[in-house]
């Protein structure tokens, strides 16, 4: 549940998503409230029911009184009520504008990549204190540390990959808790990285036997190494070995010996070249640009809980990622993301990859501008991409509800509306097309693309 899209009752009438629209247990549901027009709904009509929805709280707080008065009269006929006797109009506008901080004080865990720069940028650049935040983002060993930590509430929110708030809400490889992602942190900002020792093996047709690194089972890097082997008819699961390595630790495990390269995340990439031991094979981005790599993340607990500091705190993120997308700041944020607290990296290293100017470990000064972005928007087709790669290779079985899980994690709404409010132009929509090594992606038939691979695990 979004900000934006708060029910009468969560237990009881619009968050659950059974329904055509995605926020009902039930169609039942959904033609009893038919009258609140969830999806069509303007912003004050929301911002409405978040006000109706405390003071229906507030006039019965117990679940059970509360639900029998919803069952007996209707959503509609309790908005109407409420009206009556509280001034709806004039309360919706003061919460629109923004009510008190629930809490001001927060701790953000990150892994250090570049992946993460916005959330790490937004401390030292003062983005979150512009907001009203005192955040402090702290620096994480790994992805599983990163989730465990979040899950146990010792962060607030998080840094994370793509998959993992999906991965999280089914359950799959951790207990299941309802996860959001509200922004995507960056796209594209991968590569595959190979050791010198590989410079004149290029034809991944070539690479059975290799031992491949990733940062985490759920992640970007992990589904499209996979996809970029299977497509040169190698199979991720025999043909070679895949194992999760924590992005610090990539480039020594790659000079050790120990892999033979890793799809990574930067600045692993980069700086395998500057130390001199391995070479950027291909960039992410030319087997999916403008893919989703890393996210900002938070318990549906949170965003529910604590909706005002929910929303100051991914405006600060969402106006720091705007800052990030404009190429005359990259230099600026290279500066600012280097220390040891942070990245710990040569600025050098950072700027090659922010800028998109680099030396490609072959002798090549490469330019590609688009190494890496920042764009905040959650595409619902990108979830959805992602649940049919899980299914591709046995993460989650049996029937996926890709179009609910998608609604439900990644937070479109919220975040377009903040997109506007830092002078970013949303799109109208939250699902689109595209293509993956050139097979397009069409997010409305995810089982007939799911069926469409020849290489995948068998169910």
């Amino acid at each position: 549940m979004s900000m934006f899209d708060n029910p009468f009752d969560a237990d009881t009438t619009l968050q659950s998503s059974g329904c055509g629209c995605g926020r009902h247990r039930s169609q039942a549901e959904h033609d009893r409230d038919a009258t609140l027009q969830c999806i069509g709904e303007s912003e004050d009509k929301k911002f409405e029911n978040v006000v109706a929805s405390a003071v229906l709280r507030a006039m019965f707080p117990q679940d059970v009184a509360r639900r029998a008065f919803l069952k007996s009269v209707g959503a509609a006929t309790a908005l109407a009520a409420v009206s009556q006797f509280f001034p709806l109009k004039t309360a919706t506008e003061v919460f629109a504008a923004g009510g008190a901080l629930e809490k001001t004080d927060l701790k953000i865990g990150f892994i250090p990549i570049t992946c993460a720069t916005p959330i790490i940028m937004a401390a030292p650049m003062g983005f979150y204190s512009k907001n009203g935040l005192n955040v402090e983002v702290i620096k994480t060993a790994g992805w599983a540390v990163i989730r465990d930590k979040t899950v146990n509430k010792e962060y607030d929110a998080a840094h994370m990959l793509s998959p993992m708030p999906l991965a999280l809400t089914l359950g799959v490889g951790s207990n299941p808790v309802p996860y959001t992602m509200p922004a995507v942190e960056n796209i594209n900002g991968q590569a595959i990285t190979l050791s010198l020792k590989h410079k004149d093996n290029r034809d991944p047709k070539n690479w059975k036997g290799f031992k491949f690194a990733v940062p985490f089972d759920y992640s970007m890097h992990n589904y499209l190494l996979r996809y970029y082997l299977a497509e040169n008819g190698i199979d991720p699961d025999t043909d070679v070995q895949i194992r999760a390595v924590p992005p610090p630790e990539m480039v020594a495990n790659l000079r050790a010996d120990n892999i033979d390269g890793y799809l990574g995340p930067d600045p692993m990439n980069q700086r395998a070249v500057y130390d001199n031991v391995g070479f950027i094979h291909i960039l992410s981005k030319d087997i999916w640009e403008g893919h989703p790599c890393c996210a900002f993340a938070a318990s549906k607990e949170f965003v529910t809980t604590m909706p005002n500091t929910y929303a100051a705190l991914l405006k600060s993120i969402i106006d720091a990622t705007a800052y990030a997308h404009k190429a005359e700041n990259r230099k600026q944020i290279a500066e600012a993301i280097a220390p040891a607290n942070y990245l710990n990296q040569p600025p050098i290293v950072l700027e090659q990859i922010l800028t998109g100017t680099f030396a490609d470990g072959l002798g090549n000064i490469v330019k590609q501008p688009e190494r890496v972005d920042f764009n905040p928007f959650p595409w619902q087709s990108f979830a959805v991409w992602i649940l049919t790669q899980m299914k591709r290779w046995g993460q989650i079985k049996g029937d996926v509800d890709y179009k609910n899980v998608a609604q439900q994690v990644f937070l479109a709404t919220d975040t377009a509306k903040l997109m506007k409010d830092v002078g970013m132009t949303p799109p109208s929509t939250t699902t689109k097309s595209f293509a993956v090594m050139g097979k397009t992606f069409d997010p409305s038939k995810p089982e007939e693309y799911l069926n469409s691979f020849k290489i995948k695990k068998a169910s």
